[in-house]
């Protein structure tokens, strides 16, 4: 671990270095080879042509079948469970990493760039999941690439800027990225057990051997994610990150507290929402105080009325989950019907550009 404190990501660190050289030219082909193939850009140059290597060629233990049909796992869940999940477990457990929460305090104003990146990754993650979505050149194949550049190039502008690497690792170094990669299977599913939504053996495998091939998209180190079939395994490296992993900071409290704006004025504009936006803002500080334990404080997440329910919501949930697996076709159902509401949120965010496509597309 304290070895990968001080390691990036070599390979899309000098795309970053070609892109500086080289400027709009090693851009243009590196977004060319994402969507239509290395073979398309034979003169790319020597690090965008690495790059676009390592993405295209599929490991031996990914199976293409799971590519074909996607992350079933998260397309099942309920969007707002998936929402809730996102704000008060991905993110605000990405966040509490003082030494992440350092670089996205530093890139902008958080109110107006919280929403952005609530979106942005909501973006990227459907896109993921979807099926298809990870075959060379499908969006989210292209979007991971993308996003694993801007990790290079956040990484590059902080060291430019007097970055302490000796007294906080290297930026975004490979135990951040593992964390990440932590915080969009463990993290959002053991958050959600708060209110009754347990995954069984089988979905869990499935979840993490589908997320095996994103890590390798965004460059993580195999010896990280290879063993990590279930929530116990993937439980245990969390600890280990988190135990080197310092205690949330003021910056921490400001990014989650603009996140948490930003997510439940999403949910409450949502068609049909049941809830204004205080009430799910509630329902978010329940959960996310519950899951976050001892750092909920730091993190600026208050006391909750809803957290007394919680039982009775996780016994409700937990119920209708014991019924849907017992019919025929229902988890199948659940599905499709997930299928059909991430396509129709990929539809809504396609609409702009995100940071991790303006950056690849930059002149």
């Amino acid at each position: 671990m304290v070895r990968m404190l001080k390691v990036g990501d070599p390979l899309a660190d000098a795309v970053i270095a070609e892109f500086d050289e080289l400027g709009r030219s090693a851009r243009t082909t590196l977004q060319r080879g994402l969507t239509e193939g290395r073979a398309t850009v034979p003169d790319a140059p020597p690090a965008v042509d690495a790059l676009l290597a390592h993405a295209e060629t599929a490991p031996g233990w990914i199976s293409p079948e799971l590519l074909d049909t996607g992350d079933q796992t998260s397309l099942a869940v309920p969007p707002h469970w998936r929402g809730l999940a996102s704000a008060g477990g991905s993110l605000a457990h990405t966040y509490s990493s003082p030494a992440i929460a350092r670089l996205l305090v530093g890139t902008g104003r958080l109110t107006s760039t919280a929403p952005r990146r609530l979106a942005e990754t909501g973006l990227w993650v459907a896109s993921a999941i979807l099926p298809g979505g990870l075959r060379r050149g499908a969006p989210g194949y292209v979007q991971t690439v993308q996003v694993r550049l801007l990790h290079a190039r956040a990484r590059a502008s902080a060291m430019s800027h007097g970055w302490d690497a000796d007294r906080w690792g290297i930026p975004i170094n490979q135990a951040d990225i593992a964390r990440t990669w932590l915080d969009f299977t463990v993290v959002p599913f053991t958050f959600l057990e708060s209110v009754g939504y347990r995954l069984t053996p089988e979905e869990q495998s499935r979840l993490y051997r589908y997320w095996w091939y994103i890590g390798h998209l965004l460059g993580l180190d195999e010896e990280f994610f290879l063993d990590v079939e279930d929530h116990r395994q993937a439980g245990e490296l969390l600890d280990l990150l988190d135990s080197t992993t310092a205690p949330p900071d003021e910056n921490s409290h400001a990014l989650v507290g603009a996140l948490f704006d930003a997510a439940t004025a999403t949910l409450a504009a949502a068609p049909q929402s049941p809830m204004d936006a205080p009430g799910w803002r509630d329902l978010l500080n329940a959960l996310a105080g519950r899951y976050h334990g001892k750092n909920a404080a730091a993190l600026g997440i208050p006391d909750s009325p809803i957290t007394a329910v919680l039982p009775l919501l996780a016994a409700g949930e937990a119920t209708a989950r014991h019924y849907q697996a017992q019919i025929p076709g229902a988890v199948q159902k659940a599905v499709e019907d997930g299928t059909l509401a991430v396509h129709g949120m990929v539809s809504v965010l396609s609409g702009g550009s995100t940071a991790y496509q303006d950056h690849v597309t930059a002149p």
